[in-house]
Order: structure tokens, then C-alpha cells, then sequence
């Protein structure tokens, strides 16, 4: 199973390979998911919440709805907005 750093700031996959953005994972991996959406990193928040799974997706909806003029739900298809979803990996590869 990725880490939350990993899961959080996956930017795409080769195969059962996760590639992670590394910059952004050593710059910005320690941040809650509140931290991550007030700084506009949605995709990372979005991520962090569906890893969490604590109900910190409100939170992130909340704060992108401020922002952006929405209104979206949590039931919203957030997943392709985002472009998150899970895929099982095998091993991670920092870029």
C-alpha cells in the first residue's frame, strides 16, 4: 500500500508503478488536508482525504466551493475533477 505522501502527490502511473512529483512531496508532505486545500493544492487535498478517509472531504469541497464559485457535494463525481482514483500499485518512483 503508497503512503500518504506517496498516494497524495502520485502523479500518474507506469503500470504498477506510482510516479511521485518528489519536489512537491518533500515541500508540501506534512501538510493536513485543510493545509493542502487553503493553498489551492486541490488534487493533493482531494488525495489526502480519500487516503484519510476520516471525513475531511467536506472540508476540502468546502474550501474549493469558496474559491472556485461551485457547488459541489461530496457526492459530487470529485474523483474526476481530480483525477484521483486507486489503482493498485507495487513500488513508487520519485521524479
Amino acid at each position: 500500500m503508497l503512503s500518504r505522501k506517496d498516494f497524495i502527490w502520485t502523479i500518474g502511473y507506469d503500470g504498477p508503478v506510482a510516479v511521485v512529483d518528489k519536489q512537491a512531496k518533500q515541500k508540501y508532505g506534512d501538510l493536513s488536508t485543510r493545509e493542502l486545500a487553503e493553498k489551492g493544492l486541490f488534487r493533493a487535498a482531494y488525495s489526502s482525504a480519500i487516503y484519510n478517509n476520516t471525513g475531511e472531504l467536506q472540508t476540502v469541497v468546502d474550501v474549493y466551493n469558496k474559491v472556485s464559485g461551485e457547488s459541489f457535494t461530496t457526492s459530487s463525481p470529485l474523483d474526476r475533477l481530480f483525477g484521483v482514483f486507486p489503482v493498485d500499485v507495487k513500488r513508487v518512483m520519485e521524479l
